[in-house]
Formats: structure tokens, C-alpha cells, sequence
């Protein structure tokens, strides 16, 4: 496991307990700040010739919730959170969270340079799958929106249901007189499938 002083490190992987807050909630913002800078200086070094939208669609993918719970998981995290919720170890949004709250915790034990060298050998195969830019898809359904009918998809909650540990989310998308549904385990990620689904089913017509 990554060297960071136990007392930081405990806090990073410290969920929360009977309704009282946990330590690796404060980590996890700063961890965010920290994980977007590192983040977008490799990206800055790695694609000179870039524009500012490719490198930013590149850092979507590669901050965004799914590629940090892939991530916490290599590294171990799962086995290591203290809770006693054994269904909160794989969960998503709670892995990605408590990634970034690790990467802070090495950030305020080691310093900014520990944590690129810690960053730069996991993130480095999520770069190199994509040898273009890649584009998520409430940018691409925003794009063709603003391309077809001049306004923005507008995302609507239908509903939530579950339980708070692992809560599931509905949201309806909708373009003109056109719509789709999607679900996640956060409301982003709901927003993402329902931008998905309308791009398969709506734009490119595959039911």
C-alpha cells in the first residue's frame, strides 16, 4: 500500500459511521483540487498540439467516477475502508471519493511531487488507450443539440430509490419534443446513460 502517515491515511478510509461524519469527506475535496491539477499538467505536457477542448474532454474521462473506482481498486482500497457496511467496498461513487481522499492525504504526508509520482503509472494506460480525445456523452449529445436545434438538452430527476448507501437514480434528458431515460448510481451518472441512451436510440436510431 502507498506510504502515508496512519493517522491520514485512517482518516482517508474512515466512511461514515451511525449518521456522524468521516475525515476522508474533507480529504476528498481537497483530494479533487490536487487529483485536477495533476491530472491536467500531464495532459498539458503529453498532448502539445492539443486544443483546450480535447484536453478537456480528456480530463473528464479520466477525473470522472468510473476510472477512479477502477483505480481505487487496483491499488487495494476496497479491502482497506473501514466500515462496517460490507456493500459500500464496491460501490462507485464511494471508491472514487475515497481515491481522491487517499491522493490528498499523500499530498498534505508527502507533498505535490509524491503524488505525480504515485498518479503518473495508474493514470498512464487510461491515457494511452485513447489515442484521440475522447468525448463523453452528455458532451456529445450537447453538441449535436446545439448543432440541430440551437438549445441545450435539458436533464430532469425522475425519481430515487434505494437505500442512502446505495441509491439508484433516474433522470429523463430531453431535446425538443425528443427524450430518453438513464439511470446511475449518482445523478451524474444517470445524467451520462441518459445521454447515452438518447444518442443510441434518437440520434443514431439503434433501439
Amino acid at each position: 500500500m502507498i506510504d502515508i502517515q496512519p493517522k491520514l491515511l485512517n482518516m482517508a478510509l474512515q466512511l461514515p459511521f451511525h449518521g456522524k461524519r468521516a475525515g476522508y469527506e474533507r480529504l476528498e475535496f481537497l483530494g479533487d483540487r490536487v487529483l485536477g491539477l495533476v491530472v491536467a499538467e500531464m495532459l498539458y505536457e503529453m498532448f502539445p498540439k492539443e486544443k483546450e477542448g480535447e484536453m478537456a474532454r480528456r480530463f473528464v474521462a479520466l477525473t470522472r467516477e468510473e476510472t477512479l473506482a477502477v483505480i481505487a481498486e487496483q491499488i487495494g482500497l476496497p479491502a482497506l475502508l473501514k466500515t462496517n457496511e460490507e456493500q459500500l467496498r464496491h460501490n462507485a461513487s464511494v471508491l472514487s471519493d475515497v481515491c481522491e481522499a487517499v491522493i490528498a492525504a499523500l499530498y498534505l504526508d508527502k507533498g505535490l511531487n509524491a503524488v505525480k509520482e504515485m498518479m503518473k503509472p495508474l493514470w498512464m494506460p487510461f491515457i494511452l488507450a485513447d489515442t484521440r480525445a475522447p468525448q463523453d456523452s452528455k458532451s456529445a449529445l450537447q453538441e449535436w443539440s446545439q448543432s440541430r436545434y440551437k438549445t441545450l438538452p435539458v436533464y430532469t430527476l425522475q425519481d430515487k430509490t434505494g437505500p442512502d448507501h446505495q441509491p439508484v437514480f433516474t433522470v429523463l434528458v430531453r431535446v425538443g419534443k425528443k427524450s430518453a431515460i438513464g439511470s446511475g448510481i449518482s445523478k451524474k451518472a444517470a445524467e451520462q446513460n441518459a445521454a447515452e441512451t438518447f444518442l443510441r436510440e434518437v440520434v443514431h436510431g439503434h433501439k
